[in-house]
């Protein structure tokens, strides 16, 4: 897809009652993250092991959002978004992950909360963004069957306490991602590997999307109810069998481990063995009952595709990504390929699914070398990435699928998990020794994108 003029695309292309929001994450801004009662999440805990994030960096003070979460909302209005998504940090409400709740953390989300509709922001709240609280963690965290009792118990006190103000709800942001990185591959919180962990996290992490999504059905009165699943379209390297079943392996995994059970189509098998021997232990009708739930929309999570090729000596899944630099294709900071007629693909990929109400983009961003230069940030690249996948979006919709919002990530710059502080994802600049916030060109991009 070739580069978009400035002009070329508006905000208004896309309808009035489209939904143009800006995300963000507890664990990744708030901060305060031993303080006014909240207990230590799993990413506190595994961020001071070493080697665990680049440079050393730790989450303690992220972007100090819990302290100036008033003028991070007017960032917001003033960028021109009208919804803000944040997570409520499950320790800072239950320091102990169950039981004892957290006045003071009650009380955070509630001025949080109340400052977006002061301000003329609708929130949306993520109930479980990667923060686990370490105390479950150290009874198994998802791998154990008592985790969803605890997760039940979390998404009923949120549910009762916010339900009157907040009527737009994400049960779980990446479910895919938190567990594979953080209970097979180990590179994520909580730091553990192999397939018996990530299967048992999986299966729990699949009941808690049904189970919340059940439980704020009943608690919140005209909720407006999703969960977001990052995805990526893959690609066989060749059109050899083996690359091709190779790509079909990880397209089960990265992009229907999660949304099929809760279609109510159980777990997918992709004819692998692997995945034929999980669904077979987890395929009685009531275990396909409880996986199941009506959502009103799905989040779809899009920042890059996948080239696989077949790889023997890769365990299991026996599959390889060629990478976008290797191929010679325009990369990110992260070194993800930015490839907008992918964004396009993902999107029409999902729309196939039956029973999808709507779907709504609920991240999709790039991070980049930002530099600050005389209190401005000229991030012309982000800007014409912004401008191809919108594009794309808009493509999309005006083919007759039902999308109904775009959030960008994210907000500012910020604890970007095992990158630290190093990679930018922001529309505003953070100096993380002075928390001086500089909104970028591509702040004042949007800014002027949604004002047409």
């Amino acid at each position: 897809m070739p580069a978009i003029e400035k002009n070329m695309i508006k905000a208004s292309d896309f309808g009035s009652d489209f939904i143009w929001g800006v995300a963000t994450a507890a664990a990744q801004v708030e901060g305060a993250a031993e303080a006014y009662g909240k207990g230590l999440s799993i990413w506190d805990t595994f961020s001071k092991r070493q080697g665990k994030i680049k440079k050393g960096h730790l989450p303690t003070t992220a972007c100090d959002f819990y302290h100036s979460y008033k003028a991070d909302v007017e960032l917001v209005k003033l960028l021109g978004f009208k919804v803000f998504r944040f997570s409520i940090s499950w320790p800072r409400i239950l320091p102990d992950g169950k039981g004892r709740v957290n006045k003071e953390g009650i009380l955070f989300y509630h001025q949080l909360i109340d400052e977006c509709l002061r301000q003329g922001i609708v929130p949306y709240v993520t109930l479980y963004h990667w923060d686990l609280p370490h105390a479950l963690e150290e009874e198994g965290g998802w791998t154990a069957f008592s985790i969803n009792n605890s997760f039940n118990h979390f998404v009923s006190v949120c549910a009762k306490e916010y339900g009157d103000k907040v009527k737009n709800w994400i049960v779980l942001n990446e479910p895919f991602g938190f567990t594979s990185l953080g209970y097979m591959l180990g590179v994520h919180a909580p730091g553990k590997t192999g397939l018996t962990n990530f299967f048992s996290a999986v299966h729990h992490t699949a009941i808690a999307q049904a189970d919340g999504g059940r439980i704020l059905r009943a608690e919140v009165k005209e909720a407006n109810i999703g969960t977001s699943f990052s995805c990526s379209e893959i690609i066989p390297h060749t059109h050899s069998e083996a690359d091709l079943l190779a790509a079909k392996r990880v397209d089960c995994l990265m992009n229907r481990l999660f949304i099929e059970p809760a279609l109510g189509m159980g777990y997918p098998t992709a004819g692998w063995e692997v995945m034929e021997r999980f669904s077979i232990q987890h395929s009685t009708w009531r275990h396909t009952e409880r996986l199941t739930f009506d959502f009103d929309f799905i989040g779809i999570q899009n920042y890059f595709p996948l080239t696989i090729k077949y790889n023997a000596f890769i365990p299991v899944v026996q599959a390889w990504e060629v990478k976008a630099k290797n191929r010679k294709k325009p990369h990110t900071a992260m070194g993800w390929e930015i490839n907008p007629d992918s964004f396009y693909n993902i999107i029409r990929q999902f729309a196939t699914y039956p029973n999808i109400p709507q779907l709504m983009i609920t991240e999709n961003g790039a991070a980049y070398h930002d530099k600050l230069n005389n209190y401005q940030v000229h991030d012309q690249e982000r800007i014409a990435y912004f401008q191809q996948y919108l594009a794309a979006l808009l493509k999309a919709k005006r083919e007759g699928l039902n999308i109904a919002g775009y959030m960008a990530w994210t907000l500012m710059d910020n604890f970007e998990w095992a990158e630290g502080y190093n990679a930018r994802f922001g529309l505003v600049y953070t100096d993380f020794k002075t928390q001086q916030r500089t909104v970028k060109d591509s702040g004042l991009w949007f800014q002027d994108f949604l004002n047409h």
